[in-house]
């Protein structure tokens, strides 16, 4: 494999080049570390590395390994790790200037399977302030940009990550969601991004918002097969996640290499009960999905809609940051970003009236989920009402005259956070402007398999690979 085309594969094409020796992981290390340092001040996806002479050392570890037959399944692959989860040894920053100088004493359980498997860390991808926003930018970093146009985001929370992956400098990437930051991310960067029922890959060992907020890891790949070899590697218990589901007795990539079942009930809604979306994404999600109804498959129209969850959100993420950070904050709000802080206070404050409401809003999305997948497999949705926003903001304030509020690039992700179910964002095509537009689909709880195998089969009739604006 060249050095041209290095950029453009996919994870599996890469891991196949290493195994065949026609691409080492020296090599490749080498052109990953040189590819962050020239896109650098271009997209600024990856924001801290580690030690370059440990790095070279794994890879020639990696190199001999492979060269005796006990290459492991992701053996020499540079990994990037989202800023909010730990690696040994590195800063765990959070996207904050509190977090500055915080040295993780170990990996994340997702982290250190994906090392175990073979993975070598060379460093950090950029994340809003402790991931609260779906635009990545910070403080301590700067702004993300997205490939397909750097005056645009890529996302967020995981946007370093999407935009590093998209932009052809890293061929592995982690990513979290804990209301759409997998799928927001995947969606305005053109990207497959899988977010699987809320416990089938562990949280931990460090503190996390995942009891609060429902947030769980989950891959963000170039392509499905991708995405179900990376599921592969992490998912399964851990005594560190007493949320963590038991192992599954199948290989993710198994299940989608043989495809999806016959005759499915697609559930079909273009805006959720009535939120507003762009045109151009309502236009693009439906011609999806009569895409996967001429593949034999039956479309259900779905009306109505979950609550809107976006305040919500805000507000219990909120009561979740300053439950975890407010005392490391206290006396220092200045370093802050000024939105984050607000946020802080206001969570500080929440009452028992307001977490009640909460969770009678969570009864009612989760209402809405078993009536929806009662009547359907699979739901069909967009995944954001709109493309990537401007780099640094603002959010749109309106969607065609219609007026929407910051919270609305998450609100066909949300409820499937609340709801614990699986849900992938597959690009379903392109934008006049030239930007991504992704489709959501979802499906009920453990349902995770079927998930990837539909995904399968839309990006069979649409590929959207390789296809990718590497920077």
């Amino acid at each position: 494999m060249t050095p041209t085309e290095i950029p453009a594969a996919s994870l599996l094409d890469l891991i196949a080049a290493l195994r065949a020796r026609a691409l080492s992981p020296v090599e490749l290390v080498e052109h990953t570390l040189a590819r962050i340092e020239r896109t650098h001040a271009q997209i600024n996806a990856v924001v801290a590395l580690r030690d370059r002479e440990q790095v070279m050392a794994e890879a020639r570890q990696a190199e001999a390994r492979i060269g005796r037959g006990e290459g492991r399944p992701l053996e020499g692959v540079p990994l990037g790790v989202k800023d909010l989860e730990d690696v040994a040894g590195m800063v765990t920053s959070c996207g904050s200037k509190l977090y500055a100088d915080h040295v993780a004493a170990r990996d994340e359980v997702h982290v250190e399977r994906l090392r175990a498997a073979g993975a070598i860390v060379v460093g950090k991808t950029n994340t809003p302030e402790f991931g609260l926003s779906s635009i990545t930018k910070n403080l301590l970093f700067g702004d993300s940009r997205n490939p397909w146009n750097v005056q645009r985001s890529p996302g967020g929370s995981s946007g370093g990550s999407a935009a590093a992956l998209v932009g052809g400098v890293l061929p592995l990437v982690t990513a979290s969601d804990g209301g759409g930051s997998i799928r927001i991310p995947a969606s305005f960067s053109g990207a497959y991004g899988f977010k699987p029922s809320f416990g089938r890959v562990p949280m931990g060992p460090s503190p996390a918002f995942s009891t609060t907020l429902r947030a769980c890891y989950g891959p963000l790949t170039k392509t499905v097969e991708d995405a179900a070899f990376v599921l592969d590697q992490y998912a399964g218990p851990s005594p560190h996640d007493p949320t963590s589901l038991p192992a599954v007795e199948h290989r993710y990539l198994d299940r989608v290499r043989k495809g999806a079942p016959d005759g499915l009930r697609l559930g079909l809604s273009l805006d959720m009960g009535g939120m507003p979306v762009e045109s151009e994404v309502k236009a693009a999600v439906e011609e999806g999905a009569r895409v996967l109804q001429g593949l034999g498959h039956t479309l259900v129209p779905i009306a109505g809609g979950p609550p809107q969850a976006g305040d919500s959100w805000l507000q219990t993420a909120g009561f979740a940051v300053a439950a975890s950070h407010g005392e490391r904050a206290r006396g220092r709000e200045s370093e802050l970003a000024k939105w984050v802080a607000e946020l802080m206070r206001e969570g500080a404050t929440m009452s028992p009236g307001a977490w009640e409401q909460s969770q009678r809003m969570r009864a009612e999305i989760r209402d809405f989920c078993t009536h929806v997948f009662e009547q359907c497999d699979l739901l069909i949705s967009p995944t954001t009402p709109y493309t990537a926003p401007p780099a640094r903001g603002p959010f749109p304030s309106e969607i065609d005259g219609t007026p929407c509020s910051a919270g609305a690039s998450g609100q066909f992700c949300m409820p499937f956070n609340y709801n614990w179910n699986p849900a992938a964002s597959v690009r379903v095509g392109m934008s006049k402007a030239g930007l991504p537009i992704g489709m959501q689909l979802a499906g009920p709880m453990h349902r995770d398999a079927l998930v990837l195998q539909v995904s399968r089969a839309f990006e069979r009739e649409r590929p959207w690979h390789p296809d990718w604006p590497v920077c």
